[in-house]
């Protein structure tokens, strides 16, 4: 059963404190509060969707590097002022601020 979003209704008909409450599809909204009788209204959600490409999966493929370097992505890390090393993928160790790169070292044309 999903989990629906309601607020409580301020006597200038501002937003309230929200609670969240357990309903079935087919049920009606309700409009005042299970336990204290004040007036409420549900609010919409955006809904959630997980699977390969949610935030925290990304994150948690992002944090892989060896996964990374097997989709062909290149990943460097700040080491210092102005000076990234490579964890896995095509290109240079280490890209300075003093030294230029070109497309050829990752595998591209210039």
């Amino acid at each position: 059963m999903p989990v629906y979003v309601y607020e409580i209704i301020q006597p200038d008909d501002s937003p309230g404190p929200t609670f969240e409450l357990v309903q079935r599809i087919s049920d009606k909204p309700l409009t005042v509060h299970p336990d204290t009788g004040e007036a409420i209204r549900r609010v919409l959600q955006p809904p959630f969707i997980g699977g390969a490409w949610s935030d925290g999966s990304m994150s948690h493929r992002m944090k892989d590097d060896k996964k990374l370097g097997q989709q062909g992505f290149t990943k460097y890390v700040k080491a210092g002022d102005g000076i990234y090393e490579k964890r896995c993928g095509k290109g240079p160790d280490i890209i300075s601020k003093d030294s230029k790169v070109s497309g050829s070292q990752f595998g591209h044309l210039d």
